[in-house]
């Protein structure tokens, strides 16, 4: 559903609310904002009047106007088949840069000196209305000439697109809107007046209407003589804005009280009832067919009620007599019957089965007052009417009962006005009681649940306030269960990945240890009777334990190795602290088929994988470790949330010789630091990720880490994430390199363009330029 900040403003009193609070408003109670679009027209564009138009004397196609814009009158040529004198324009003058990036100049054209332009609306940048220039008349309100279009609040509108769920059927139209707003900024619903301009001949002159039997349905007739009908630009605007459009004038001005009222209006000739050349009396059958549905009929089916109605009973002149017509069908029995015997069915089919506005009588006297200002057109007076009996459904609801549905106490007050701005009518039938007759329009209203939902949405979800459970019984769970609970899941998240798990004693080799460079336990606090003089310590690290059981593996036949260890180590003066180790050895999966007897050996890129598969989402930073154990080019420190949660190393090729290990792989990690807990789900766009590779030139010897720090610093509107993909060297490169790093952007708000990709990777390259000396390869 499209609605524009001055249309609700025919509905609602909207000054002193901005549009943002009006979105803002509109998503607290439930009508979801798909987007907003504002239109403003530039500065230096102002109202102007032509007041003679020639033909070009060298131009079939073009005509020099004299346009008066107030302070002056200029000379302007115009290419527009609808210019001619007399007509109130915008006139684009000179120095005016217009939305498409054209500065206006002096010009010649053919010959002819042209100071300025005429616009179409697309032009000013509004919605297209079709070719030719905008041709601007008293439905906008005062066009002072020389005056800027841009204070002109019709042109300088905000339209807001919103998502409707299939059960709001009354929000179909922008006085339904209007009157959700009206609940939610208590402010009272403007009320279309029903005024009698009707011509002194009856409508009994033209227009008789019978029926066989009730068949659900409510109609209502007025007759008109047509004549000099016209679209108003405001109306042509309007329609123009939601992205709809009709073949005749009658049939737009129905669209647009549709739109504004929610009453499914039509428009018939009055020949097509008419039986004979001579016969003036329009005879109108209201008849069922075969498959049950309402039909009305002239020389031959003219429309199925609420469905279709078919183009030759449409009137096609701006002349003549036509009926118009304002139908109401309940949504249910119109769907129901569609379902059961599908048929074609016309534009209005949708809002009619979702629930229209069943008060006719005001969206016809809309439609007749819209079409006698805007043409010489005369009403015939009075009404006919086919009106069905509406059982009223009533809800039954105390204030105790809605207290305990929200969980909070809402003010009796609060509930009545939102009831009243809704259409509820209410009454008390005591002090605590409210009973409600539901309106006919909100057909989806069957239940107490229902009206409390009403109030929960224009109170506010967030105003009520939340309450905790109250618990009969303390919880027993004591911090000991948690943590032992946390080791079960890392450890069968480990065992899951392929690695077995791997028990020591908490106690080491001193000498071993002190071997690799482990600081060991204090002189003062060792053990006084270690159980062997291999066990002569408390282990400060896991990583040695996991190395000997991995030697006794390879020695006993296996030649791929994968432990972990969740254990207890101990620093110098004796403090315990948890850690979880792995250690990844030799072949990355047993010989088979699949590898023709010949696997890979485990590398540092796959042993990350598997860590990360374990722990999760971790982040690498360049690392020499204190000890002898890991390789001196290939060792790194793990972050996770941006703390340094342990350390990842291949281990030194003189230690693997040591321990007769094939490649082999080490991490160790504070597990304090492992995240474990409730996953908290994060808002992700529903738009397009875009993904660009860029490949910069960069010194060897310059880490990937300063790299990755200026962009981050950068902020780069709508980055998600980047990562490195590729590097290559050659002799042509020299001292350097080429790094390939692949940037994912995404935005919350919209499916990003080439220009905001190319924009965001150009602050990239020149935030590296700026920062690190570096560009494209």
């Amino acid at each position: 559903m499209i609605v524009t900040r001055s249309w609700l403003n025919e509905w609602i009193d909207l000054s002193r609310i901005s549009t943002e609070e009006i979105a803002k408003t509109f998503n607290s109670i439930g009508l979801e904002v798909d987007r907003i679009l504002e239109y403003r027209v530039p500065a230096k564009i102002v109202f102007g009047k032509v007041l003679e138009c020639e033909k070009h004397p060298d131009a079939d196609k073009l005509n020099v106007c004299q346009v008066d814009i107030g302070s002056s009158i200029r000379q302007i040529v115009c290419g527009a088949a609808n210019v001619k004198a007399g007509l109130t324009v915008a006139v684009a003058t000179l120095g005016a840069n217009m939305p498409s990036g054209l500065v206006i100049k002096p010009v010649k054209l053919r010959g002819i000196d042209s100071d300025g332009m005429i616009c179409a609306a697309s032009e000013l940048g509004l919605a297209d209305m079709g070719k030719g220039i905008l041709e601007i008349d008293a439905s906008m309100g005062e066009c002072k000439l020389g005056a800027q279009v841009s204070t002109n609040p019709l042109f300088n509108d905000d339209l807001i697109e919103i998502e409707l769920t299939a059960n709001r059927g009354d929000c179909l139209s922008i006085r339904g809107v209007a009157r959700d707003l009206s609940a939610a900024f208590d402010r009272p619903i403007k009320e279309y007046t029903v005024t009698d301009n009707d011509d002194k001949r009856g409508i009994g002159r033209v227009f008789a209407l019978s029926h066989e039997k009730d068949l659900n349905v409510n109609l209502s007739y007025k007759a008109l003589s047509l004549k000099g009908l016209n679209v108003p630009t405001l109306i042509a605007l309007r329609l123009a804005q939601i992205q709809e459009e009709r073949k005749c004038k009658v049939e737009e001005i129905l669209l647009y009280v549709t739109q504004s009222t929610g009453v499914i209006l039509r428009a018939y000739k009055h020949e097509f009832f008419c039986t004979g050349e001579e016969d003036k009396i329009a005879q109108v059958i209201l008849s069922e067919d075969e498959n049950g549905y309402a039909t009305i009929e002239g020389k031959e089916t003219a429309s199925i009620v609420g469905i279709v109605q078919k183009d030759i009973s449409k009137p096609k002149d701006e002349e003549g007599t036509i009926l118009l017509e304002a139908s109401y069908i309940p949504p249910d029995i119109i769907s129901k019957k569609m379902s059961e015997s599908k048929i074609e069915s016309g534009p209005f089919f949708y809002k009619t089965s979702r629930g229209s506005e069943p008060e006719l009588e005001a969206g016809l006297a809309y439609c007749v007052d819209l079409i006698e200002s805007s043409s010489l057109s005369s009403t015939f007076s009075g009404r006919i009417e086919l009106t069905n009996t509406y059982n009223e459904k009533i809800v039954s609801i105390t204030k105790q009962e809605i207290d305990e549905i929200i969980g909070a106490e809402i003010d009796k007050v609060v509930v009545t006005k939102i009831l009243k701005n809704l259409g509820f009518n209410t009454s008390k039938s005591s002090t605590d009681s409210f009973v409600i007759n539901v309106p006919q329009f909100r057909h989806d209203i069957v239940n107490k649940q229902d009206i409390v939902e009403e109030i929960v949405r224009m109170v506010g979800i967030d105003n009520i306030p939340s309450k905790p459970f109250v618990l009969t019984e303390d919880n027993r769970l004591e911090d000991n269960y948690f943590e032992y609970k946390k080791r079960s899941i890392f450890r069968h998240r480990a065992a899951n990945n392929g690695f077995y798990e791997a028990i020591h004693f908490v106690f080491d080799e001193k000498k071993t240890l002190n071997k690799y460079g482990f600081e060991t336990t204090k002189k003062e606090l060792e053990l006084l009777n270690p159980i062997v003089q291999t066990l002569d310590t408390l282990r400060p690290t896991l990583l040695t334990g996991l190395l000997k059981s991995a030697s006794n593996n390879v020695k006993n036949g296996y030649s791929s190795v994968r432990l972990f260890e969740i254990g207890s180590v101990f620093t110098p003066e004796r403090d315990e602290s948890y850690k979880m180790a792995f250690i990844f050895s030799g072949d990355i999966e047993n010989e088979n088929l699949a590898n023709s007897g010949k696997p890979s050996k485990i590398d540092f890129a796959y042993f990350v994988q598997k860590i990360s598969d374990v722990i999760g989402a971790v982040e690498l930073r360049e690392h020499k470790t204190v000890h002898s154990l890991s390789h001196d080019f290939q060792s790194a420190e793990v972050l996770i949330n941006g703390d340094v949660a342990g350390e990842l190393f291949r281990v030194h090729p003189n230690v693997e010789k040591d321990y007769d290990l094939d490649v082999t792989y080490m991490c160790e990690l504070d597990f304090s630091k492992i995240p474990h807990g409730l996953k908290v789900a994060q808002q992700t766009s529903k738009y397009q990720a875009s993904f660009r590779d860029l490949s910069v030139i960069m010194p060897k010897n310059m880490s990937y880490e300063k790299v990755k720090a200026v962009i981050t610093e950068a902020n780069i509107q709508n980055l998600i994430r980047f990562y490195p993909v590729d590097k290559y060297s050659d002799e042509a490169l020299g001292e350097d390199m080429s790094l390939s790093i692949r940037f994912v952007l995404q935005s919350h708000e919209k499916t990003l363009e080439e220009e905001d990709i190319t924009s965001a990777m150009d602050s990239i390259l020149a935030a590296l330029k700026s920062e690190l000396g570096i560009g494209l390869r």
